[in-house]
């Protein structure tokens, strides 16, 4: 398994159009795609960037989706008002609470 971290710089006005055609680009087309696993679409707090985090059976796999011409237009809509840094990368290790822990800090 592989993933891909995709982070896009983009200006603030532009971040929610943004995260409207990378949603509709993994819906339509992306999702449905042999191999994949999963996908995480973030945006940041202050408006600049939007990440999305996949995962996809193999590196050929994604290479193969990248060659689907169909959602080939959105992606380039994208480029034309955001600056994309792909990355690929593997799991080294996962990590999360010990049994027994509280999922997150008490506030009370």
């Amino acid at each position: 398994m592989i993933t891909m971290i995709n982070v896009f710089t983009v200006d603030p006005p532009n971040q929610q159009r943004l995260v409207d055609l990378l949603a509709r680009a993994t819906n339509e087309f992306v999702r449905r795609a042999p191999g994949f696993v999963s996908a995480t679409l973030h945006r940041s707090i202050d408006g600049s960037k939007v990440t999305m985090h996949a995962q996809w059976r193999s590196i050929e796999d994604y290479e193969t989706m990248r060659a689907d011409p169909e959602p080939l237009p959105l992606f380039k809509e994208a480029l034309t008002f955001a600056r994309f840094d792909p990355g690929m990368y593997e799991v080294v290790r996962t990590f999360s609470p010990p049994e027994g822990s509280a999922e997150g800090p008490s506030l009370t």
